[in-house]
């Protein structure tokens, strides 16, 4: 006899049978991004804009460059977006993305309290600025993650002629963490700390900190795209992800990052037309 309750169950059924076909029917690509991208608000910005024009949805996976790179190497990304170029040539070149197509720059600024305990403020030179912190320890916070911005750290650290790995002491505080929260701990101790622009214009907890070096040309900050090579990872959304892609390095997509504003200040200088960027 057709009961009450067989007629709930099978109502049920097909009401779970239809929500996972609606599942498996959604376009979706997922992308690991350095979290420069994610905390200046930028993909906030764009992506509802490319899943409005293409029917796509974009899942974010924020990481500091080194990992996002490393989510892409095992195939759990469609798409790669960071910012260390030799390690974006280096993971092309070992078969893992098929091509880097640059996005975007902006730059890196130096952080630090408004007390300047190490006098470097206005300088203009990142390299004095760095050797002057580290003459007089003043505290100095590093991502410590293998992101972009800890390697563009350790070159310039470098550069200053500083082993940093045997000048740290207890003023050098290696983290481990994101952007976010190497700014919040450089704000709690009232410490210097590289940060990008855009997360630093988008970032709330300054307390007694703000910009004391920039302008340097060596603080450039150039961002590359980079599919995940389908012939390594055959279940890599090549189709998606290269339209992800195109439409980024489109007229459109690159009106959207230049769009993109903190305060009337552009976080993001479209530049994939540039040869070599």
């Amino acid at each position: 006899m057709f009961t009450r309750r067989i007629f709930l169950g099978l109502t049920m059924a097909t009401l779970f049978s239809a929500s996972a076909i609606a599942q498996n029917n959604e376009r979706f690509i997922v992308v690991s991004s350095t979290t420069s991208t994610t905390d200046s608000g930028l993909f906030n910005h764009i992506l509802p804009l490319f899943k409005a024009k293409t029917g796509i949805d974009v899942r974010v996976i924020s990481q500091g460059t080194g990992q996002a790179l490393d989510t892409g190497k095992r195939g759990d990304a469609d798409v790669v977006i960071v910012h260390a170029k030799s390690q974006e040539e280096k993971f092309v070149a070992e078969g893992f993305g098929v091509e880097r197509k640059p996005v975007m720059y902006n730059d890196f600024v130096l952080i630090g309290p408004k007390a300047d305990p190490a006098a470097v403020k206005n300088t203009k030179d990142i390299v004095a600025a760095l050797k002057a912190i580290q003459s007089r320890s003043a505290l100095f916070v590093s991502r410590g993650d293998k992101s972009g911005t800890h390697a563009a750290e350790l070159t310039l650290w470098k550069t200053a002629g500083i082993d940093i790995d045997q000048a740290k002491g207890p003023w050098y505080r290696d983290i481990g963490q994101g952007m976010g929260a190497a700014l919040n701990t450089a704000s709690a101790m009232n410490a210097y700390v590289l940060a990008d622009r855009a997360t630093w214009l988008n970032f709330k907890n300054r307390g007694d900190l703000a910009i004391m070096v920039e302008g340097d040309t060596r603080l450039f900050n150039q961002y590359g795209v980079i599919l995940v090579d389908p012939k390594k990872h055959p279940h890599v959304k090549a189709k998606d992800g290269q339209a992800f892609i195109d439409w980024l390095i489109s007229a459109e997509g690159q009106r959207a990052i230049g769009d993109y504003k903190i305060n009337g200040e552009i976080l993001f200088f479209p530049n994939a037309s540039q040869p070599g960027a």
